[in-house]
Protein backbone atom coordinates (compact mmCIF):
# COMPACT_ATOMS: atom_id res chain seq x y z
CA UNK A 1 0.00 0.00 0.00
CA UNK A 2 1.51 3.26 -0.98
CA UNK A 3 2.48 5.65 1.77
CA UNK A 4 -0.51 7.73 2.95
CA UNK A 5 -0.43 11.39 3.29
CA UNK A 6 -0.22 12.94 6.90
CA UNK A 7 -3.42 12.84 8.86
CA UNK A 8 -4.99 16.05 8.96
CA UNK A 9 -7.68 16.76 11.35
CA UNK A 10 -9.06 20.17 12.81
CA UNK A 11 -8.46 20.89 16.67
CA UNK A 12 -12.08 22.30 16.58
CA UNK A 13 -13.33 19.12 14.91
CA UNK A 14 -11.59 16.74 17.68
CA UNK A 15 -13.07 17.89 20.47
CA UNK A 16 -16.92 18.34 19.26
CA UNK A 17 -16.91 14.81 18.76
CA UNK A 18 -14.87 12.72 21.10
CA UNK A 19 -13.85 9.10 20.70
CA UNK A 20 -13.98 6.99 17.33
CA UNK A 21 -16.90 7.30 14.53
CA UNK A 22 -18.07 4.88 11.72
CA UNK A 23 -20.19 5.74 9.18
CA UNK A 24 -22.35 3.10 7.35
CA UNK A 25 -24.01 4.14 3.65
CA UNK A 26 -26.82 1.50 2.80
CA UNK A 27 -29.60 1.99 0.06
CA UNK A 28 -32.55 0.65 1.64
CA UNK A 29 -34.29 0.33 5.19
CA UNK A 30 -33.11 -3.32 6.37
CA UNK A 31 -29.24 -3.24 4.38
CA UNK A 32 -28.25 -2.12 7.91
CA UNK A 33 -29.33 -5.24 9.21
CA UNK A 34 -28.55 -7.39 6.43
CA UNK A 35 -25.06 -6.00 6.05
CA UNK A 36 -22.61 -5.93 8.47
CA UNK A 37 -24.94 -5.31 11.52
CA UNK A 38 -23.16 -7.92 13.53
CA UNK A 39 -19.87 -5.61 12.88
CA UNK A 40 -22.03 -2.27 13.82
CA UNK A 41 -23.38 -4.15 16.94
CA UNK A 42 -19.44 -5.07 18.20
CA UNK A 43 -18.06 -1.47 17.61
CA UNK A 44 -21.37 0.12 19.09
CA UNK A 45 -20.47 -2.46 22.51
CA UNK A 46 -16.83 -0.79 22.59
CA UNK A 47 -17.97 2.45 22.75
CA UNK A 48 -17.81 3.35 18.50
CA UNK A 49 -20.39 6.10 17.60
CA UNK A 50 -22.08 4.56 14.70
CA UNK A 51 -24.76 6.20 12.65
CA UNK A 52 -26.36 4.77 9.82
CA UNK A 53 -27.93 6.64 6.51
CA UNK A 54 -29.94 5.39 4.54
CA UNK A 55 -30.15 6.61 1.02
CA UNK A 56 -33.96 5.89 -0.04
CA UNK A 57 -37.02 4.60 2.30
CA UNK A 58 -37.81 1.49 0.77
CA UNK A 59 -40.71 2.88 -0.98
CA UNK A 60 -40.70 0.08 -4.19
CA UNK A 61 -39.05 -2.93 -1.63
CA UNK A 62 -41.10 -5.84 -2.40
CA UNK A 63 -43.27 -7.20 0.51
CA UNK A 64 -41.20 -10.63 1.16
CA UNK A 65 -42.57 -11.89 4.23
CA UNK A 66 -45.64 -13.62 3.58
CA UNK A 67 -47.18 -12.86 6.74
CA UNK A 68 -47.15 -9.01 5.81
CA UNK A 69 -48.46 -9.72 2.41
CA UNK A 70 -51.61 -7.96 3.48
CA UNK A 71 -53.19 -4.95 1.24
CA UNK A 72 -53.15 -2.65 4.54
CA UNK A 73 -49.63 -3.15 4.77
CA UNK A 74 -48.67 -2.58 0.80
CA UNK A 75 -51.09 0.45 1.43
CA UNK A 76 -48.66 1.94 4.10
CA UNK A 77 -45.77 0.86 3.01
CA UNK A 78 -43.63 3.98 3.24
CA UNK A 79 -44.89 4.55 6.85
CA UNK A 80 -44.16 1.02 7.97
CA UNK A 81 -40.92 0.72 6.90
CA UNK A 82 -39.74 4.12 8.66
CA UNK A 83 -41.06 2.35 11.53
CA UNK A 84 -38.93 -0.77 11.12
CA UNK A 85 -36.11 1.15 10.43
CA UNK A 86 -36.36 2.75 14.25
CA UNK A 87 -37.06 -0.08 15.27
CA UNK A 88 -33.71 -1.82 14.05
CA UNK A 89 -31.96 1.39 14.77
CA UNK A 90 -33.17 1.21 18.48
CA UNK A 91 -31.56 -2.69 18.73
CA UNK A 92 -28.20 -1.85 16.90
CA UNK A 93 -28.01 1.00 18.72
CA UNK A 94 -27.12 3.70 16.29
CA UNK A 95 -28.49 6.87 15.00
CA UNK A 96 -29.40 7.25 11.68
CA UNK A 97 -30.41 9.85 9.02
CA UNK A 98 -32.82 9.35 5.53
CA UNK A 99 -31.15 10.95 2.36
CA UNK A 100 -34.29 11.70 1.49
CA UNK A 101 -34.32 9.94 -2.13
CA UNK A 102 -36.95 7.28 -3.62
CA UNK A 103 -36.76 4.18 -4.28
CA UNK A 104 -36.17 2.78 -7.45
CA UNK A 105 -37.67 -0.87 -7.13
CA UNK A 106 -36.35 -3.72 -9.15
CA UNK A 107 -36.41 -3.77 -12.74
CA UNK A 108 -38.15 -6.78 -13.98
CA UNK A 109 -38.58 -8.19 -17.25
CA UNK A 110 -36.47 -8.52 -21.09
CA UNK A 111 -35.77 -6.51 -21.88
CA UNK A 112 -36.20 -4.59 -18.49
CA UNK A 113 -38.28 -1.39 -18.32
CA UNK A 114 -36.99 2.12 -17.72
CA UNK A 115 -36.45 3.61 -13.79
CA UNK A 116 -39.41 5.42 -12.73
CA UNK A 117 -38.83 9.06 -12.79
CA UNK A 118 -37.40 10.85 -9.95
CA UNK A 119 -36.25 7.62 -8.46
CA UNK A 120 -33.12 6.97 -6.52
CA UNK A 121 -30.89 5.84 -9.62
CA UNK A 122 -31.73 8.38 -11.62
CA UNK A 123 -30.60 11.19 -9.98
CA UNK A 124 -27.34 13.18 -10.82
CA UNK A 125 -24.70 11.94 -8.95
CA UNK A 126 -22.55 14.95 -7.96
CA UNK A 127 -25.92 16.28 -6.86
CA UNK A 128 -27.37 13.52 -5.09
CA UNK A 129 -23.56 13.36 -3.18
CA UNK A 130 -24.44 17.10 -1.49
CA UNK A 131 -26.24 15.60 1.24
CA UNK A 132 -24.53 12.71 2.12
CA UNK A 133 -21.69 15.47 2.14
CA UNK A 134 -23.24 17.56 4.28
CA UNK A 135 -23.98 14.13 6.84
CA UNK A 136 -20.21 13.64 6.81
CA UNK A 137 -19.24 17.30 7.68
CA UNK A 138 -21.84 16.92 10.64
CA UNK A 139 -21.09 13.37 11.94
CA UNK A 140 -17.15 13.76 11.18
CA UNK A 141 -16.61 9.63 10.25
CA UNK A 142 -13.16 8.06 11.11
CA UNK A 143 -14.45 5.22 8.81
CA UNK A 144 -17.41 4.96 5.92
CA UNK A 145 -18.40 1.34 4.88
CA UNK A 146 -20.70 1.58 1.25
CA UNK A 147 -21.41 -1.06 -1.42
CA UNK A 148 -18.56 -1.84 -4.53
CA UNK A 149 -18.85 -1.00 -8.09
CA UNK A 150 -21.39 -3.99 -8.44
CA UNK A 151 -23.56 -2.54 -5.79
CA UNK A 152 -23.01 -5.88 -3.85
CA UNK A 153 -25.93 -7.48 -6.11
CA UNK A 154 -26.77 -5.30 -9.11
CA UNK A 155 -29.69 -3.53 -7.44
CA UNK A 156 -29.60 0.37 -9.30
CA UNK A 157 -30.34 1.75 -6.17
CA UNK A 158 -27.01 -0.43 -4.72
CA UNK A 159 -25.17 0.64 -7.87
CA UNK A 160 -26.39 4.33 -7.58
CA UNK A 161 -25.50 4.27 -3.54
CA UNK A 162 -21.81 3.34 -4.51
CA UNK A 163 -21.62 5.98 -6.88
CA UNK A 164 -22.94 8.50 -4.49
CA UNK A 165 -20.61 7.10 -1.53
CA UNK A 166 -17.47 7.26 -3.69
CA UNK A 167 -17.92 11.31 -4.63
CA UNK A 168 -18.81 12.13 -1.23
CA UNK A 169 -15.89 10.37 0.13
CA UNK A 170 -13.71 12.23 -1.83
CA UNK A 171 -15.07 15.61 -1.59
CA UNK A 172 -16.21 15.75 1.91
CA UNK A 173 -12.32 17.04 2.72
CA UNK A 174 -12.75 19.42 0.31
CA UNK A 175 -13.38 22.91 1.32
CA UNK A 176 -13.86 24.36 -2.69
CA UNK A 177 -16.52 21.22 -3.02
CA UNK A 178 -20.04 21.51 -1.97
CA UNK A 179 -18.96 24.98 0.52
CA UNK A 180 -22.21 25.45 1.29
CA UNK A 181 -22.33 21.63 2.50
CA UNK A 182 -20.33 22.65 6.26
CA UNK A 183 -16.26 22.59 7.03
CA UNK A 184 -14.12 20.50 5.31
CA UNK A 185 -13.88 17.08 7.38
CA UNK A 186 -11.80 14.01 5.36
CA UNK A 187 -12.52 10.45 6.49
CA UNK A 188 -9.41 8.12 7.00
CA UNK A 189 -10.61 5.02 5.60
CA UNK A 190 -13.20 3.67 3.14
CA UNK A 191 -14.41 0.03 3.13
CA UNK A 192 -17.01 -1.79 0.65
CA UNK A 193 -19.02 -4.71 2.61
CA UNK A 194 -18.86 -8.10 1.30
CA UNK A 195 -20.43 -10.30 3.85
CA UNK A 196 -22.31 -12.39 1.68
CA UNK A 197 -19.11 -13.76 0.01
CA UNK A 198 -18.88 -17.12 -1.42
CA UNK A 199 -15.98 -18.68 0.55
CA UNK A 200 -18.02 -18.31 3.56
CA UNK A 201 -21.24 -19.24 1.90
CA UNK A 202 -19.44 -22.75 0.71
CA UNK A 203 -18.15 -22.75 4.27
CA UNK A 204 -21.32 -22.89 6.44
CA UNK A 205 -23.00 -25.08 3.64
CA UNK A 206 -20.37 -27.99 4.15
CA UNK A 207 -21.15 -27.59 8.24
CA UNK A 208 -24.72 -28.12 7.59
CA UNK A 209 -23.90 -30.88 5.24
CA UNK A 210 -21.61 -32.31 8.26
CA UNK A 211 -24.74 -31.62 10.66
CA UNK A 212 -27.04 -33.82 8.99
CA UNK A 213 -28.75 -30.32 8.43
CA UNK A 214 -30.23 -28.81 5.03
CA UNK A 215 -28.58 -26.11 3.70
CA UNK A 216 -30.35 -23.13 2.42
CA UNK A 217 -27.42 -22.62 0.22
CA UNK A 218 -27.07 -25.12 -2.48
CA UNK A 219 -29.59 -24.17 -5.23
CA UNK A 220 -27.64 -20.87 -4.45
CA UNK A 221 -23.97 -21.92 -4.40
CA UNK A 222 -24.88 -24.06 -7.54
CA UNK A 223 -25.24 -21.17 -10.00
CA UNK A 224 -22.73 -19.09 -7.77
CA UNK A 225 -18.99 -19.87 -9.95
CA UNK A 226 -16.07 -19.70 -8.24
CA UNK A 227 -14.76 -15.91 -8.84
CA UNK A 228 -10.92 -16.15 -6.92
CA UNK A 229 -10.08 -12.38 -8.29
CA UNK A 230 -13.30 -11.13 -6.51
CA UNK A 231 -13.09 -13.16 -3.43
CA UNK A 232 -9.38 -11.68 -3.21
CA UNK A 233 -10.55 -8.03 -2.95
CA UNK A 234 -11.61 -8.90 0.81
CA UNK A 235 -8.93 -7.67 2.84
CA UNK A 236 -10.80 -6.96 6.34
CA UNK A 237 -12.48 -9.81 8.66
CA UNK A 238 -14.03 -8.33 11.45
CA UNK A 239 -14.73 -10.75 14.65
CA UNK A 240 -18.30 -10.35 15.54
CA UNK A 241 -19.83 -13.84 15.87
CA UNK A 242 -21.09 -12.52 19.79
CA UNK A 243 -22.69 -10.34 17.77
CA UNK A 244 -24.61 -12.68 15.60
CA UNK A 245 -28.03 -12.65 17.51
CA UNK A 246 -28.33 -8.72 17.92
CA UNK A 247 -28.05 -8.99 14.04
CA UNK A 248 -30.69 -11.50 13.97
CA UNK A 249 -32.80 -9.34 16.04
CA UNK A 250 -32.30 -6.23 13.92
CA UNK A 251 -33.26 -8.04 10.97
CA UNK A 252 -36.60 -9.57 12.10
CA UNK A 253 -36.86 -6.17 12.82
CA UNK A 254 -37.79 -5.53 9.14
CA UNK A 255 -40.91 -7.36 9.24
CA UNK A 256 -42.01 -6.55 5.90
CA UNK A 257 -38.57 -7.88 4.55
CA UNK A 258 -37.76 -10.43 6.47
CA UNK A 259 -39.30 -14.45 6.75
CA UNK A 260 -38.97 -15.47 10.18
CA UNK A 261 -38.90 -18.82 8.59
CA UNK A 262 -36.86 -17.72 5.81
CA UNK A 263 -33.12 -18.92 4.68
CA UNK A 264 -31.25 -15.81 6.96
CA UNK A 265 -32.20 -18.14 10.07
CA UNK A 266 -32.10 -21.56 8.76
CA UNK A 267 -28.27 -21.93 9.78
CA UNK A 268 -27.99 -22.33 13.41
CA UNK A 269 -25.93 -19.64 15.15
CA UNK A 270 -23.64 -21.91 17.04
CA UNK A 271 -22.96 -23.47 13.43
CA UNK A 272 -22.61 -19.53 12.10
CA UNK A 273 -19.85 -18.61 14.97
CA UNK A 274 -18.03 -21.85 14.58
CA UNK A 275 -17.35 -21.75 11.02
CA UNK A 276 -17.21 -18.31 10.03
CA UNK A 277 -17.00 -15.95 12.98
CA UNK A 278 -16.69 -12.95 11.06
CA UNK A 279 -17.70 -10.15 8.72
CA UNK A 280 -15.53 -8.87 5.54
CA UNK A 281 -14.53 -5.96 4.18
CA UNK A 282 -12.31 -4.45 1.85
CA UNK A 283 -10.13 -1.39 2.35
CA UNK A 284 -10.64 0.47 -0.97
CA UNK A 285 -8.77 3.64 0.80
CA UNK A 286 -6.87 4.43 3.65
CA UNK A 287 -5.55 7.91 4.70
CA UNK A 288 -3.06 6.17 7.57
CA UNK A 289 -1.40 3.26 7.58
CA UNK A 290 -2.27 0.54 8.52
CA UNK A 291 -1.09 -3.85 6.94
CA UNK A 292 -3.07 -6.20 5.56
CA UNK A 293 -4.92 -8.59 6.69
CA UNK A 294 -6.71 -6.62 9.23
CA UNK A 295 -9.02 -7.45 12.00
CA UNK A 296 -10.04 -3.77 12.92
CA UNK A 297 -11.62 -1.47 10.55
CA UNK A 298 -10.05 1.00 12.63
CA UNK A 299 -6.63 -0.60 11.89
CA UNK A 300 -4.35 2.59 11.96
CA UNK A 301 -6.62 5.12 12.77
CA UNK A 302 -6.47 4.27 16.77
CA UNK A 303 -2.54 5.02 16.22
CA UNK A 304 -2.98 8.02 14.50
CA UNK A 305 -5.58 9.74 16.26
CA UNK A 306 -4.60 8.45 19.79
CA UNK A 307 -7.99 7.05 20.22
CA UNK A 308 -6.43 3.24 21.16
CA UNK A 309 -9.68 2.17 22.76
CA UNK A 310 -12.77 2.61 21.56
Amino acid sequence: MPTPPPVQTSEAAATSRAGLRLMHVHAHPDDESSKGAATTAKYVAEGVDVHVVTCTGGERGSVLNPRMDRPDVLANITEIRRKEMEAARDILGVTQDWLGFVDSGWPEGDPKPPLPEGCFATEDVEAAAEPLVRLIREFKPHVVTTYDENGGYPHPDHIQCHNVSMVAFEAAGDPERYPDAGPAWQPLKLYYQHGFNRPRTVAISEAMDAAGLESPWKERLANWKPDPAHDARITTRVPCGDYFDVRDRALLAHATQIDPDGHWFAVPLEIQREVWPTEEFELVTSHVETSLPEDDLFAGIREATGTMES
